[in-house]
């Protein structure tokens, strides 16, 4: 079952084009932290109304955020005696993808073999679509202050089975929590 899970987030993260995005105070010793908890008012469907955006899918985000901080040697214990503080958002925007291709060319010569006229039919295919977008934010207890962020976005998908949304989200939370604590970075 776990080399099931490790092939899936394998196959999913292969598919995923865009990486996550962080960002963290670098002043902030990250080796501290050892115990974590949740912000009292942490919720994703806050401000945000969309089907997929629901008490289901909040449940799935916490699990995969627990699972995965749980693997990296964190505890969570209660709110007041946490290292640090998890809070998370979630976004959903309407883009717009237009496809515009070529596909009749024509031109019409004169006597003298020098083009007259021409003309190019193009098609249009425009297409409109849900990009979500998740932000998990990680609290100094002590200090009150975000001292590391990451988001991650993608297209929503509809009519999948609970299992897939389980998985995506899954794969998801571990792309972008795969950067925390974040690891020191070479100067080029």
């Amino acid at each position: 079952m776990r080399k099931l899970l490790i092939a899936t987030v394998v196959l999913f993260l292969a598919a995923c084009s865009q990486t996550p995005d962080w960002d963290y105070d670098q002043s902030a010793n990250f080796s501290n932290f050892k115990t974590f908890a949740w912000v009292k008012d942490a919720s994703l469907t806050k401000d945000v109304e969309n089907y997929q955006i629901n008490p289901i899918m909040e449940k799935r985000v916490r699990e995969a955020v627990n699972n995965d901080l749980t693997q990296k040697g964190l505890s969570m214990v209660s709110i007041d005696k946490a290292d640090i503080l998890i809070n998370y958002h979630a976004s959903v925007d309407k883009k717009i993808d237009i496809d515009t291709f070529s596909s009749h060319y024509s031109a019409t010569w004169n006597h003298w073999r020098n083009p007259w006229g021409t003309s190019i039919h193009t098609d249009k295919k425009v297409r409109e679509y849900e990009v979500g977008t998740l932000i998990i934010d990680v609290v100094d207890q002590n200090s009150n202050q975000l001292i590391w962020r990451g988001a991650k976005e993608g297209r929503l998908k509809k009519k999948q089975n609970p299992e897939k949304r389980t998985q995506v989200i899954n794969a998801t939370v571990i792309n972008i929590l795969s950067n925390f604590p974040p690891q020191a970075t070479a100067v080029l």
